[in-house]
C-alpha cells in the first residue's frame, strides 16, 4: 500500500510501531531472533470472542516481554493502547467467510481478524524476515528506516522542485490577475500544480508517520516547504468558484481533493470542481480579490470578507479609493490606506518580476 493517501486508522496503527515506539522494539527482538509472531492490538470483547485457550497475563509490556512470549505458539493480545500483554498462547478462530488474499497460516489469520474485527494485527514472517500490519483491508509491510529515509529525500527533493514551479506559476497568476487578463486555463494551471504538490507532501507525511523518531528531519523541511500552500489554494478556490453560494468551500475543497491522478491531468475535471459555468479554458474569469488581500500583514479575515462583499471583484478592490475603502465596515481610515499602498506594492513588484 502507498505511503500517500493513508487513512486514519492506518496512520495510527503505523505509528504504534515506527521505530522508537516500544513495540517496534519488541517486533524487532522477534526478528532478530529469527523468530515469528502473530500479535493484535486490542482485547475488547469482539477480540476475545474468537480467542480459544492460551492463558491470561494482564502484564505491563516491555519488549522483552513480547519476544520471549513470541516463543511459543499461538497469538499474542495486546492492549488497545500496547501499554499491557493480555493474553499470549492464544489460538485465533476468526470467520472462515471472510475473504483473504494470503497464503500462509499466520498471515491468513491476521487479514481475516483485521478485516472483519477493525483491529490492527501484526505478522512477524521468520522465513520472509518482514513485519507486516493489517487494518481493515489495508495491509501494509514495514521497511527498515534507511530504505523509507531515502525515499522520503527523493520526494523532498521532488517536491521542491514542484515548490519551486508553483511559485512560478503562482506569480504569473498574480500578474495576469493585475492586468484583468486572468484565463481558466490559468486557474487550472496552478491549481493542478498545488494539488501535484498536496500529493507528494500526503506521500511524505506517510513516510514521516513510519519513521517515528527517525522522521524529525523529514517533518522540519516538509513543514518549510509546505509553508503557506495550504492558505493559497484556499483562496485560488475561494476567488474563482463558481456555483450557489449554499455549496460550501470545503465542499469544493474536498472534490478537488478526490480527484486522482488521471482527473488531475484532465483541465475539465478540475473546471467541474470548481462549478465553473464554462468549460472553455480560454474564457476570461476575474478573481473576487481574496488571495491578494490575504497578501496584505495584519489583515484580518473578517475585514477582508468585508471588502470582497462590498466590491465583488479585485479590479474593482484596485480602483476603489481610500474614501471607498473607509466606508466598509470595520476598514477605518488608517487600515484603507495600509489596504491602497499595500495593493499597489503588490501590483509593482507583480508587473516588475513579468517585465
Amino acid at each position: 500500500m502507498p505511503s500517500s493517501r493513508l487513512s486514519p486508522e492506518v496512520r495510527a496503527a503505523l505509528a504504534q510501531v515506527a521505530p522508537g515506539r516500544n513495540l517496534r522494539a519488541g517486533l524487532d527482538r522477534i526478528l532478530q531472533a529469527g523468530m515469528g509472531g502473530l500479535i493484535v492490538v486490542g482485547d475488547g470483547p469482539e477480540v476475545l470472542s474468537i480467542c480459544s485457550g492460551g492463558f491470561l497475563l494482564d502484564a505491563a509490556f516491555s519488549p522483552q516481554r513480547l519476544s520471549e512470549l513470541a516463543k511459543m505458539d499461538g497469538a499474542i493480545i495486546l492492549a488497545r493502547d500496547g501499554s499491557r500483554i493480555a493474553r499470549a498462547n492464544v489460538h485465533l478462530v476468526p470467520d472462515s467467510s471472510v475473504p483473504t488474499t494470503e497464503t500462509g497460516t499466520r498471515h491468513r489469520t491476521a487479514e481475516r481478524v483485521a478485516r472483519s474485527l477493525g483491529v490492527p494485527v501484526v505478522a512477524v514472517s521468520q522465513r520472509m524476515n518482514t513485519i507486516s500490519v493489517y487494518i481493515g483491508d489495508a495491509r501494509h509491510e514495514i521497511e527498515p528506516p534507511g530504505r523509507l529515509l531515502n525515499r522520503a529525500d527523493q520526494a523532498l527533493s521532488t517536491l521542491e522542485r514542484y515548490r519551486n514551479r508553483l511559485e512560478d506559476d503562482a506569480s504569473s497568476l498574480s500578474t495576469l490577475e493585475i492586468e484583468d487578463l486572468v484565463t481558466i486555463r490559468d486557474v487550472v494551471n496552478v491549481l493542478q500544480r498545488i494539488e501535484g504538490v498536496e500529493r507528494i507532501a500526503s506521500e511524505i507525511e506517510g513516510y514521516i508517520v513510519e519513521l517515528g523518531d527517525e522522521g524529525r528531519m523529514v517533518r522540519l523541511q516538509l513543514v518549510e516547504l509546505m509553508g503557506g500552500v495550504e492558505h493559497d489554494r484556499r483562496n485560488i478556490v475561494r476567488d474563482y468558484r463558481g456555483g450557489p453560494p449554499s455549496v460550501a468551500l470545503d465542499e469544493i475543497l474536498d472534490d478537488l481533493t478526490a480527484l486522482t491522478t488521471e482527473d488531475l491531468i484532465d483541465p475539465a475535471e478540475i473546471v467541474a470542481a470548481l462549478r465553473l459555468p464554462t468549460a472553455a479554458l480560454d474564457a476570461a474569469v476575474s478573481p473576487k480579490g481574496y488571495r491578494m488581500l490575504s497578501r496584505i500583514p495584519r489583515l484580518p479575515e473578517p475585514i477582508i470578507e468585508n471588502i470582497v462583499a462590498r466590491f465583488g471583484t479585485l479590479q474593482k478592490i484596485m480602483r476603489a479609493t481610500i474614501d471607498d475603502l473607509d466606508d466598509v465596515e470595520r476598514v477605518g481610515q488608517a487600515r484603507a490606506t495600509a489596504i491602497k499602498e499595500g495593493l499597489s506594492r503588490i501590483a509593482e513588484s507583480a508587473i516588475l518580476d513579468r517585465y
